[in-house]
């Protein structure tokens, strides 16, 4: 056991704007052995999600504060390579939130058995994992989506966005997709199936939105923020559901976030806007996976892999791809055997 080293990425300072490198440390140390009732956990996959800037912020979030010297905190899927727990055994995988670390210790109550056999290791991170979790949470029990709705999902090509227009389709509606780029735009589709697509790089959002959304906005699921969310407030209809996931352009802001100016549409067509973190649906995750399982079996769910293979080490850079828009698809690390 002692030949084992396990790297970890830590939080070494609060980013100011884009994470730069003097803000993560990279450490290095024997792995210990698993104690009474604890298991250890060989990470094999590392979820890269846009979350995690907030998560580098000193202020009150929907999880703790993460301190500085911690090992960054990262969605996961690993194999149990030691055990002293009988609730898990050598070989089991798991999903958990290990953290971007080749190892972890842990009495394992966090985890949630996976079958490999059902679907890759992988998938679990995306469509059985957050991904597809998230998309169900807040475009059926948060929005309420109904056949015969229109739905505008912002970030329409990112993980999230791709499954929120796919099961908007699955339940008879219409779906509407922004995305930057014409290969994104495509993609959303020729390979997803949504009904038009937006590519806010070059189309003024506004005129586009008037011709993809000609009878307006039932629910706007929004990953964008700033001015996406300010736009699309424009075109909600009469008792629509504004789901807030994300605000990927403002979370690299130095000021404070911009929000929507055009709030008071909501009034005027008696809406609503409601966040949510999928963690809150918890207690039906085992009927949404089953379904997102049985979707996905019968090719009725897609959604790409953006995985970028090497140590730990490359976690910092491969963050950053995610503000870029480099990312196409749901982005991991698969981290050596």
């Amino acid at each position: 056991m002692s030949k084992r080293l396990n790297r970890q990425v830590q939080l070494a300072a609060r980013p100011e704007g884009l994470p730069k490198p003097a803000d993560w440390a990279i450490t290095e140390e024997p792995v210990s052995e698993p104690g009474p009732e604890e298991v250890l956990v060989k990470v094999r996959y590392i979820s890269v999600d846009p979350a995690m800037r907030g998560w580098m912020n000193d202020r009150p979030s929907y999880v703790p504060v993460l301190g500085l010297g911690a090992v960054m905190r990262a969605l996961t899927v690993g194999e149990v390579v030691a055990s002293n727990s009988g609730a898990h055994r050598v070989g089991d995988w798991v999903a958990g939130l290990d953290g971007v670390q080749d190892y972890a210790i842990s009495d394992g109550s966090q985890y949630m058995k996976i079958d490999t056999g059902l679907a890759p290791p992988q998938t679990y991170l995306n469509t059985l994992g957050i991904a597809g979790l998230t998309a169900y949470c807040g475009l059926l029990e948060v929005g309420q989506f109904q056949a015969g709705n229109t739905a505008l999902v912002s970030g329409a090509a990112g993980s999230v966005g791709a499954h929120v227009g796919q099961i908007a389709k699955l339940k008879g509606g219409r779906a509407v997709g922004i995305a930057g780029g014409p290969e994104k735009c495509a993609y959303l589709i020729d390979e997803l199936g949504f009904d038009a697509a937006i590519d806010y790089k070059k189309e003024n959002l506004y005129k586009s939105l008037g011709r993809a959304c000609p009878d307006g906005i039932d629910l706007f699921f929004d990953n964008v923020g700033g001015d996406t969310l300010n736009t699309g407030l424009a075109f909600i209809n009469v008792g629509a559901r504004v789901v807030i996931c994300g605000a990927i352009s403002q979370y690299n802001e130095t000021r404070s976030f911009q929000g929507p100016s055009n709030y008071i549409r909501l009034l005027m067509r008696s809406s609503r806007m409601e966040g949510f973190i999928y963690f809150d649906f918890r207690d039906k995750w085992p009927g949404m996976l089953k379904d997102l399982a049985t979707w996905r079996a019968e090719g009725k769910i897609v959604c790409r892999e953006d995985i970028t293979e090497g140590p730990v080490d490359i976690f910092p850079d491969t963050l950053l791809r995610l503000f870029s828009g480099e990312n196409f698809g749901k982005l991991m690390i698969k981290l050596p055997e």
